[in-house]
């Protein structure tokens, strides 16, 4: 009778651990689904934001942060550069990016402005920039010539008002050597 019991025993004991671990298998399995639809959700709001549908940019823009909320800042990337470009933001430059982010809609308080924020407390990661050039490529790639070319002049345009901010050295050379290599760079990325 001792050993019947103890097998019954036995049995609850292995049917508890064999539900324990289908439940934790169960557990990773629905935490796993959880986060593709995040990521996917993430990229269809992030492709509805843009414009863009290349699953490859849209992966790269989630992975440094953005969202549909938050992608209106990834337009403000050339600006933020071009005023990091010297190593540090000077409070004329940090002004004119605010202005810019005002003209493109980025409302203070809302998501995409306390990320442009952070990115003007700290410089962002090079990344960035690498992420932002992917994002002009594919979006350049969906517009007619006409188009990129307005776009490419409103960049330019904006970059170097942020790169003028700063004024100079006695008012002479408002741009500096460093801007100017970031401002030629974010051109080149139009193709």
């Amino acid at each position: 009778m001792a050993a019947s019991w103890d097998a019954k025993i036995m049995g609850e004991r292995g049917k508890a651990l064999e539900e324990a671990f289908f439940a934790h298998h169960e557990k990773k399995l629905i935490e796993r689904m959880r986060q593709a639809a995040e990521e996917k959700s993430t990229r269809e709001g992030l492709a509805a934001a843009s414009g863009i549908q290349d699953k490859g940019v849209l992966d790269t823009l989630a992975s440094h942060g953005l969202s549909a909320e938050t992608v209106a800042a990834l337009g403000l990337v050339p600006l933020v550069e071009v005023a990091w470009a010297d190593g540090t933001v000077q409070t004329k430059e940090h002004k004119a990016v605010l202005e810019a982010a005002e003209e493109a809609g980025v409302a203070e308080g809302s998501p995409a402005r306390e990320l442009l924020d952070d990115w003007l407390a700290e410089r962002p990661p090079a990344k960035l920039l690498t992420a932002w050039e992917s994002y002009v490529g594919a979006l350049a790639a969906a517009l007619e010539p006409a188009e990129r070319e307005a776009l490419r002049q409103d960049l330019i345009r904006r970059a170097t008002r942020v790169a003028e901010a700063a004024g100079g050295i006695l008012g002479m050379n408002k741009i500096s050597a460093a801007e100017q290599r970031m401002i030629d760079e974010m051109d080149r990325a139009f193709g």
